[in-house]
């Protein structure tokens, strides 16, 4: 498609366990860092999975007006607080700016729960007419994108989206989509999530998808391992500024890598089990390869969805051998060190795969010291590996099957 605009990655902004901006994170990153650790927001004893990736450091008033910040959900004022980074990061000058031609697609696949939780518990205890006006507002799904487009000021297409752990992908893709069509200039995209709660936590717990593993929080999360026992539920966000490759240059920004393809599909299989051929998932990749104009040979690196639990981990081994055959493409999981971020994951996720293209440095998966036979893959084992790679894939995959798959390239 010789007439498509070219869309490239001037900026992140990241908040996680590991690391509050692009610099403290991707060291921490290639250093092969855990994250984990017993919960602190609040008392988990007596909790069937006591452990998360908090993000200990954040103090939103560094970012946002106190009182502003106060209106906000966590995930809020992650997507806020990221966004700004991010504008910095690519030192975009939005005062000289169309407003209208700057966009934000962030997403968020929960409620605040923290807020439902707190105000449930004030109705029961004291009635109607009691609960927080901005009980709501606050909670609403679509909040963190319009928060940060309301901090930034900017008016151009304001999206909110919902696709479970697939979402911060699935707002890269639209965001991308929207960039080709014209429709703006400049894009901030990814996703946030906070939903380090009792309830949450349980629910998650009672399912069996999280690991118990809460004597050694460090070593909980081990994608693709035999003795994986579930993920690690985190927080955060993950935000890039994305700009038509035109507009980049008339600004002289330097770009870090460039977003080359999407796809994206549905397992239409089960509300929380992947479809277990891995199908619709290699179709993800596939279509996000022809998005790109790529071959699978030009792919040096897999960013994994690598939760750490049985089913996904070996489900997205065999999507991957769909793809990519019995060649052992090199693999990684950051949720290793950071955790399951859910719908930040996509988000974070796509920045770790722009710095590893544009380093040429590729992350470790820690903690992998049994091999499993039904994952069979090259999972770059603890240490960080160098490899000068031409173009990786993310891949995020959600509950209700959704399946989300970005490719960037080098510049």
């Amino acid at each position: 498609m010789p007439d498509r605009k070219e869309i490239v990655v001037s900026g992140i902004g990241i908040f996680t366990s590991i690391g509050c901006n692009k610099e403290d994170f991707w060291k921490a990153l290639i250093a092969g860092r855990s994250g984990v650790r017993r919960i602190q927001s609040f008392n988990p004893t007596g909790h069937i999975s006591q452990i998360a990736s908090e993000v200990t450091s954040f103090k939103p008033e560094d970012y946002i007006d106190r009182k502003q910040a106060r209106r906000m959900a966590r995930s809020s004022q992650f997507a806020s607080a990221a966004a700004i980074q991010a504008v910095k990061d690519a030192g975009l000058d939005i005062a000289g700016e169309n407003p209208a031609r700057i966009g934000c697609v962030i997403g968020s696949a929960a409620w605040d729960y923290a807020s439902v939780e707190e105000q449930h518990l004030r109705f029961l205890e004291k009635g109607p007419g009691f609960v927080n006006p901005l009980s709501v507002p606050k909670s609403i799904a679509n909040m963190p994108t319009c928060n940060a487009s309301i901090v930034l000021g900017i008016h151009g297409p304001n999206i909110g989206i919902s696709a479970a752990c697939a979402t911060g992908a699935l707002a890269i893709g639209t965001a991308m989509s929207v960039l080709r069509e014209g429709r703006a200039d400049v894009m901030l995209a990814g996703g946030a999530e906070s939903t380090l709660t009792p309830l949450v936590v349980d629910s998650y717990a009672c399912m069996s998808v999280l690991s118990q593993r809460n004597d050694e929080p460090e070593r909980a999360s081990r994608p693709f391992d035999a003795d994986r026992d579930g993920f690690v539920i985190a927080e955060g966000a993950g935000i890039l500024v994305l700009e038509t490759m035109e507009h980049a240059k008339n600004r002289g920004a330097e770009p870090l890598a460039v977003l080359k393809g999407f796809g994206m599909t549905a397992d239409a299989y089960n509300i929380a089990l992947p479809e277990p051929e891995g199908k619709w998932a290699a179709a993800a990749i596939e279509e996000a390869l022809k998005d790109a104009s790529l071959n699978k040979e030009d792919i040096g690196y897999v960013n994994a969805h690598g939760t750490s639990t049985k089913a996904n981990d070996k489900i997205e081994t065999l999507a991957i051998h769909r793809v990519f055959g019995d060649r052992r493409v090199p693999v990684s999981s950051n949720k290793s060190m950071i955790g399951h971020a859910l719908s930040a994951a996509g988000g974070i996720e796509a920045a770790a795969t722009v710095l590893t293209v544009k380093h040429g440095i590729l992350p470790p998966t820690i903690n992998y010291e049994t091999k499993d036979p039904e994952c069979d893959l090259d999972v770059i084992p603890n240490v960080a590996r160098e490899d000068s790679i031409k173009a990786a894939i993310s891949n995020s995959f959600g509950f209700g099957g959704q399946n989300g798959v970005l490719v960037f390239t080098k510049i």
